[in-house]
């Protein structure tokens, strides 16, 4: 196997994790697998830069030394809402040669700044994916995932999904078990899927002000099987239910329904992804009570019904 070089590239203001994060990632698949992977770091002329959080890291060249590169990251930070022009420039003339084209949180808008996401689909921090479908229409940005690889390029949300995105990198060149060594070592789940939501249900709400609403809100993610209908929600925080709806909406931002069905839609994907269990117990387990309930949620929120969901991230799976 020939070995793979990984740069990743450094500027003044970058989020230090969105570098940190993916380089351990590969420094543990080359610990894994020696010879596997050459790793580097580059600023533009080698300097050592400041991360956002103060923190000097010191590059091991510069980017007019790195060449032969296989896998060119360009992380995020404070420093993407500052112009350069010399990086775009580099960006511009050395992201088309490579084999994989890598951003993290914000390091998409330098990518769409060189004009090397034009055409293509990609996401970035929920905070900024307005900023950057507004700034740059030829980029179809989607807000919703992890991560999104469209061809050789591929562009993940905030901070920790660059994590996740060099996970699914390394097992796409060494295999499962050596991204899930990675994974273990490093105490993270083994890649969250891609189009896993930037946000589970408990983020994209708010946490509501008052306790027997927040009782309520930690009840449902604990116990997606049993009777969650208005009423008995209701009854829980011991409020009427007209009362309860109305409360729980404004202080979450989310209607008690929603909030539901996203609690139950997260804990049927963890059951498929993670464990052997069949569809109808999974089905049961989460709440839908039956695998037709089950099927037409994933089709119509996910694309695509739990036995494909599943085979997504199991191929020999017969369930």
């Amino acid at each position: 196997m020939a070995q793979r070089t990984v740069l990743l590239v450094l500027f003044d203001g970058v989020q230090s994790l969105d570098v940190t994060g993916p380089l351990e990632v590969f420094v543990g698949a080359e610990q894994h697998t020696p010879g596997t992977y050459r790793i580097r770091t580059a600023s533009l002329d080698g300097a050592p830069v400041r991360t956002s959080s103060g923190l000097t890291v010191v590059p091991d060249e510069s980017l007019a030394d790195s060449d032969e590169l296989h896998t060119l990251l360009v992380p995020g930070g404070q420093g993407t809402r500052r112009p350069d022009t010399q990086l775009t420039d580099w960006l511009r003339e050395h992201g088309p040669r490579v084999e994989r084209l890598v951003s993290v949180c914000t390091g998409a808008i330098r990518l769409a700044q060189a004009g090397l996401l034009d055409g293509r689909r990609a996401t970035t921090h929920w905070a900024y994916c307005d900023k950057l479908a507004r700034d740059h229409p030829a980029v179809e940005v989607d807000p919703d995932p992890i991560y999104v690889r469209d061809g050789h390029v591929s562009t993940s949300a905030g901070v920790t999904a660059g994590i996740d995105l060099a996970l699914a990198l390394v097992e796409e060149d060494l295999g499962r078990d050596a991204a899930l060594a990675i994974a273990r070592h490093l105490v993270v789940f083994l890649r969250r899927p891609g189009n896993q939501a930037q946000f589970s249900a408990q983020l994209a709400a708010q946490t509501a002000r008052r306790e027997p609403l927040r009782e309520v809100q930690q009840w449902i993610s604990e116990h997606p099987g049993e009777d969650l209908s208005v009423e008995a929600l209701a009854a829980r925080a011991r409020l009427s239910p007209r009362h309860f709806a109305r409360a729980f909406q404004t202080e979450t931002g989310m209607t008690p329904g929603r909030y539901v069905d996203r609690v139950r839609l997260e804990h049927a994907r963890r059951l498929l992804e993670d464990t052997a269990d069949g569809i109808e117990e999974i089905s049961r387990t989460s709440g839908y009570g039956t695998p037709e309930a089950m099927r037409r949620a994933f089709v119509r929120t996910l694309g695509a019904a739990p036995s494909e969901y599943r085979r997504r991230f199991h191929p020999t799976s017969t369930h």
